[in-house]
């Protein structure tokens, strides 16, 4: 799977009408989509898809035709994503009406090329990156091991943050790659561990 850390746009016309494709970090969705329709206020819809992992690992899809007919926008959208096995990315799809009815089909391959400019737009930039699932987890440790613990977090490429100083120790949280955590859980199997 991929995943984006920021803003890429993808453009496409047909008989008039333009459709302007956002494709942006899941995170910035919804700041993003009231964002844009401030800016485009001569726009007749704002089309949307997103695809994000839960706190469960359960991929959680959605789509929205905001007015368009059904079937003809937003699933399409949701399908390329899908197709580019996207991650914790959402679009948005912006659509200045030309004048001219498309038909269902139309308005199908109009949002389809639009999003997949915009992915292809982010390709040739580099910016689709392998998407890793992190984990975190809390433990505690008494105050002598803590700078133990900061350099193999530091060493391990995993964050660490304090959370709670307790009286005889701190309770961290470790949050990292899923196979960097297992290390640092090998490493301090004396402390007692918390997801």
């Amino acid at each position: 799977m991929k995943t984006l850390h920021s803003h890429i746009q993808g453009s496409f016309e047909s008989k008039g009408s333009k459709f302007l494709a956002f494709l942006l970090p899941y995170s910035e969705f919804e700041s993003t989509l009231a964002l844009l329709k401030q800016e485009h206020l001569k726009a007749v819809h704002f089309v949307s898809a997103t695809r994000h992992l839960n706190e469960f690992n359960q991929i959680l899809e959605s789509f929205d035709d905001d007015g368009e007919p059904k079937g003809s926008s937003g699933m399409p959208s949701l399908k390329v994503l899908r197709g580019e096995e996207l991650i914790n990315v959402g679009v948005i799809i912006v659509r200045y009406f030309g004048g001219t009815l498309l038909g269902v089909g139309g308005l199908v391959r109009a949002y389809t090329n639009a999003v997949k400019n915009a992915i292809d737009g982010a390709k040739s930039q580099g910016l689709l990156e392998n998407f890793i699932l992190c984990e975190s987890v809390s433990f505690e440790t008494t105050y002598p091991l803590l700078s133990q613990c900061e350099y193999m977090a530091k060493k391990l490429g995993v964050e660490l943050r304090k959370e709670t100083f307790l009286e005889n120790g701190i309770k961290v949280r470790v949050q990292g790659e899923r196979d960097r955590i297992e290390s640092v859980r090998a490493t301090f199997d004396r402390c007692k561990f918390d997801k």
